[in-house]
């Protein structure tokens, strides 16, 4: 199961972004693609653990030129605690693909390796200054995720990069937000964009944050007051701290549908944001395909890799 829920996993997200018209369907073709290595890993440790507990126990009479030696108990437990991180499911490392960057830019937040699953940590969160886990407010939705970590500017100033960041994911044409989402849909159903703050939650309010991270949602409208979160000053283990992010300038941690780390960037990176998901979200505006048609691509595109996504 440590490997088979997350291949259903990094199939699924693909799976419903493509027939609900959300990427193209060469998204499909990275599943082969970042699976494939994961499954010969499996196959090659379930051999080499499976020998392992078929041999017999070591004594004192085995040497390196014994045509079987055994297998001391120290050796086995060594074995099975260099292979932990694999049988958790926490092994995987996605190499750099459409959908995860090059990390040219990991040094920013070196707690969040790219390719890795995202490495959740506590935070406050503003509204109601309750502690949280930051990777256990998202949810198994299919969208991205976009984690501001702040820099160490007044997030209500005009020099604030984070602030900046806001904007341009809130107005700019060239925003991927602003491209992927829907009109009729709420602003962050296709990109979920969370801020951390370098600050103790009463010593900012929330009604002076951007915009872009007070959405008002749904049929009536209400405010999405979730979205962002503090630090905390000595209350509790510092996120910046533990996952080494870069306190003077930030960072964006940018996180999969599947909870994998795709991409860290700094504040100011608009141009590589907007390239970045370019070529994995489809422009809402464009002409859509209709479900139909969708579903004719994906067995086209199943059928050019030979029966293989």
């Amino acid at each position: 199961m440590n490997v088979s829920i997350q291949d259903g996993f990094n199939l699924g997200w693909k799976l419903a972004a493509v027939l609900q018209g959300r990427s193209p369907a060469h998204l499909l073709t990275t599943y082969d693609h970042e699976r494939r290595e994961v499954a010969q890993s499996l196959i090659d440790f379930d051999l080499k653990w499976s020998a392992a507990m078929a041999s017999r126990p070591a004594d004192k009479e085995d040497s390196a030129d014994s045509a079987a030696p055994g297998m001391s108990s120290n050796e086995r437990q060594r074995l099975y605690s260099e292979s932990a991180r694999f049988t958790s499911g926490f092994a995987t490392v996605y190499p750099p693909t459409s959908i995860t960057g090059s990390g040219d830019h990991e040094d920013l937040a070196r707690g969040f390796p790219v390719g890795e699953r995202f490495h959740s940590a506590s935070v406050i969160r503003l509204a109601d200054s309750k502690p949280v886990e930051l990777g256990h407010q998202a949810q198994a939705d299919g969208r991205w995720r976009i984690y501001l970590f702040a820099d160490a500017s007044d997030p209500r100033g005009t020099d604030s990069a984070a602030s900046r960041l806001c904007e341009f994911l809130a107005e700019s044409s060239d925003s991927p937000v602003v491209r992927a989402t829907p009109d009729e849909a709420d602003p962050d159903s296709i990109i979920d964009v969370r801020a951390v703050f370098q600050a103790d939650p009463r010593d900012i309010d929330i009604t002076q944050m951007p915009p872009l991270l007070r959405p008002r949602k749904g049929r009536y409208g209400l405010i999405d007051y979730e979205k962002v979160f503090c630090t905390g000053r000595g209350t509790m283990p510092d996120i910046f701290e533990q996952r080494h992010v870069n306190r003077r300038d930030g960072a964006i941690v940018v996180v999969r549908p599947d909870q994998y780390v795709a991409e860290v960037l700094p504040l100011d990176a608009f141009g590589r944001l907007e390239s970045f998901f370019a070529g994995i979200l489809c422009d809402a505006a464009a002409p859509s395909l209709g479900r139909g048609a969708v579903q004719n691509s994906v067995l086209e595109q199943w059928g050019e890799t030979g029966g293989q996504l």
